[in-house]
């Protein structure tokens, strides 16, 4: 099967300091990736370094048999890279529709089917973003995303800082968009028992460098391997 995205030998960082340390990665079209490690390893660097948000030192970046390596980052989200960072980035001074209509490109992801996705949303289609509580203007963030109808989606730790019915909520559709609706994408979470269930393969980051990749189901069946890369808990 052809590849959606191929990342070879990639260095980057920030200012002269390189966090991401000669990077492999290869995607399929509909696949998912989970990018784990433990904080400060580079796996935000790297999400950013996909995006154009970083400096980069060197290696190349090709989506769907297009090099970005050297593209801006407006160009690479017009090629198809969708991007929910940490910060979230909704525009707080425009409503919830205004937010979605803003940015909306032709697809199957359309501004009625993400109010389906997060009925949430679409009862608070009038509220200004700054009038959302996180969990809300994260939901936000992620259909911002898929209205743009992206080959690619990058999760930057999706699930933090939210209150635990919102993360089941939350993750029951990113569930469905990457696991049933084979929506590609790499995501970025700290608890990998969250993540490695809805994803098809899996990659850990140890100093800016890839120390592990596999299937996500295998990962999960080894507690003692998480352990030592992430320092997670066993339950």
């Amino acid at each position: 099967m052809a590849e959606l995205l191929r990342v070879e030998g990639l260095k980057s960082g920030y200012g002269e300091a390189v966090v991401v340390q000669g990077v492999d990665l290869a995607l399929e079209p509909g696949a998912s990736l989970a990018l784990l490690g433990r904080n400060g390893t580079g796996k935000t660097t790297l999400l950013n370094t996909l995006v154009g948000a970083t400096r980069r030192h060197a290696g190349r970046i090709v989506l769907d048999g297009r090099d970005l390596t050297t593209l801006p980052s407006y160009k690479r989200a017009a090629a198809g890279i969708g991007w929910v960072p940490q910060e979230r980035n909704i525009f707080k001074s425009l409503t919830v529709h205004e937010n979605l209509t803003a940015v909306a490109r032709p697809g199957p992801w359309t501004v009625e089917r993400a109010y389906e996705m997060f009925p949430r949303l679409a009862e608070r289609r009038t509220n200004l973003g700054s009038n959302l509580s996180g969990g809300e203007q994260q939901m936000l963030a992620v259909a911002r995303a898929l209205v743009l109808n992206p080959k690619l989606l990058l999760l930057d730790e999706p699930l933090e800082g939210l209150a635990p019915i919102i993360v089941e909520e939350l993750l029951r559709s990113i569930a469905r968009v990457v696991r049933d609706e084979g929506m590609s994408a790499i995501i970025v979470e700290q608890n990998p028992r969250m993540i490695l269930p809805i994803t098809k393969r899996a990659v850990v980051l140890d100093r800016g460098a890839v120390v592990h990749e596999g299937e996500s189901e295998a990962l999960l069946r080894e507690p003692a391997q998480l352990e030592a890369w992430l320092s997670v808990a066993k339950h």
